[in-house]
């Protein structure tokens, strides 16, 4: 572990103009390193290189196969690496050890996914009669600037990070301040494949000084952020005044309807992975489980059951895949997770287990699962970001409908249920960009992903996230007759 990490702009390791902030492991409490942050005029250097690297042609100029071997083998670099670049990320963000390998393998999956996807993304020819020659191509916007969230650092930086390359942009990457560190490895990746100095930049920064310079910066072309709805907006405000376009992926608050014929014994993993993982800091979390009336007081057992049984600690003693969990990321989120916890019992809500900070050292919060909770509440409401379930009893598929879409996210929902014509009638009518159908987290790298409402617009993941990284421009031929 190295006391100071340093940004990377144009090729080279560099210092921040803004100072150094501390890094805290969220499992001991205790300071890991510092990390540089970048200023204004760090970002406009960064800006400018990658301005420079597509202005030159460098990435447009190759076949895309050749670039799309080159974002492959930077996959195949975070796999060689996996051991020590895992250890840093747990360390740095709290999850089990076993989880910061598998992001891992789920980062180098993008490479691999859009260095494939390199080559196939073709224009067409439009038939305009006699006298026309007709077709659309596409181009990269040029400089791609993406902000990078603090949950999964790794897989979020490669998600848009692989699809920039692979459609010919260079990127300009602002990395979370809580979880900087584990972001070298993109850097080390893209200088030894080959990418030219300035293609990948990344640079560490607050997100009101980096974050906001970047996003406002008038070199830009496009802007990648996941993150709060609140920081989307303003993200958004600021690329609008240089009529830039953005992907925002702004969380969510997701249902999972469970019918009365549904699978429990099944729908236990569901609840394990869909609140618990990463300490339920996930956007597509299963926050909210709807539930038949006559099926509830079960529900509610098996929840107790589930939470009770994880292993809470820090994170690098868990080794293992299984029912583990280690702490929020900072203290900070943990008590804000707690809070509404608290709030939600002043509301009328139960603790039917958890909802209390854990008294050791770290930002740990007890596994949640709360009960009595009506639509209205808070709770049921606004997103958490931590382990905490809320369930809610419900009459018909109406009624179920009804509450899953009575929140102002739109992300993921979820419906459970062995009878088929019930399950597409819900993912029809549920208000949200992807539906599980009993299973939460089904799908990959290859099914779109992105939400309705306020959980933001434009879709990462699968083949649709690749027009977001190109312009379509038509050519259009006069030919003698």
């Amino acid at each position: 572990m190295k006391d100071y990490w340093q940004n990377y702009i144009d090729g080279a390791w560099v210092d921040g103009g803004a100072g150094r902030v501390d890094i805290i492991n969220p499992g001991t409490g205790e300071t890991l390193a510092q990390q540089a942050l970048a200023d204004e005029a760090d970002i406009d250097r960064a800006v400018q290189a990658a301005r420079r690297v597509h202005l030159s042609g460098v990435l447009t100029d190759m076949r895309p196969v050749e670039r799309g071997r080159m974002v492959q083998a930077m996959g195949r670099y975070l796999l060689d690496n996996r051991d020590a670049v895992a250890e840093l990320l747990t360390l740095e963000q709290g999850k089990p050890l076993w989880e910061a390998q598998k992001e891992i393998d789920g980062a180098a999956r993008y490479f691999e996914y859009y260095g494939n996807q390199a080559e196939t993304l073709e224009g067409r020819s439009i038939p305009l009669g006699a006298g026309y020659f007709d077709f659309t191509h596409y181009e990269p916007y040029g400089v791609s600037a993406q902000i990078i969230p603090w949950n999964f650092p790794l897989e979020m930086t490669s998600r848009s990070l692989s699809a920039g390359l692979a459609t010919g942009n260079a990127c300009v990457i602002k990395t979370p301040e809580l979880t900087p560190l584990s972001q070298y490895i993109f850097c080390e990746a893209a200088e030894a494949v080959g990418f030219p100095a300035g293609a990948v930049n990344i640079m560490c920064g607050w997100g009101h000084q980096a974050g906001a310079a970047l996003s406002g910066h008038p070199d830009i072309n496009q802007v990648v952020f996941t993150g709060s709805v609140k920081t989307g907006i303003a993200i958004a405000t600021a690329a609008a005044q240089n009529v830039v376009p953005c992907v925002l992926e702004l969380g969510g608050k997701s249902a999972a309807i469970v019918h009365d014929d549904a699978d429990l014994d099944a729908f236990e993993r569901d609840i394990r992975f869909g609140i618990f993982t990463n300490a339920g800091q996930v956007c597509s979390a299963m926050s909210r489980v709807l539930v038949h009336e006559s099926r509830h007081d079960e529900v509610i057992d098996r929840a107790v059951k589930i939470a009770r049984s994880v292993s809470v600690g820090p994170g690098i003693e868990r080794t293992e895949a299984g029912p583990t969990m280690g702490p929020m990321v900072s203290e900070a989120q943990r008590d804000r997770a707690a809070g509404m916890v608290a709030d939600a019992e002043g509301q009328g809500a139960t603790v039917a287990t958890g909802g209390r900070k854990m008294n050791i050292p770290g930002a740990f919060l007890e596994p949640t699962v709360l009960s009595n909770v009506t639509p209205d509440m808070t709770i049921a409401q606004e997103e958490v970001f931590g382990p905490v379930l809320s369930v809610m009893p419900f009459r018909d598929e109406a009624q179920a409908i009804e509450i899953a879409n009575g929140t102002q996210y739109g992300l993921v929902g979820g419906v459970f249920t062995r009878d088929l014509d019930r399950a597409t009638r819900a993912a029809r009518a549920l208000r949200a960009g992807q539906i599980f159908v009993n299973e939460w987290f089904a799908g990959g790298v290859e099914t779109p992903f992105g939400g309705y409402g306020r959980s933001g617009y434009g879709r990462e993941k699968g083949r649709e996230a690749l027009l977001n990284y190109v312009q379509t421009k038509n050519v259009a031929i006069r030919t003698r007759a």
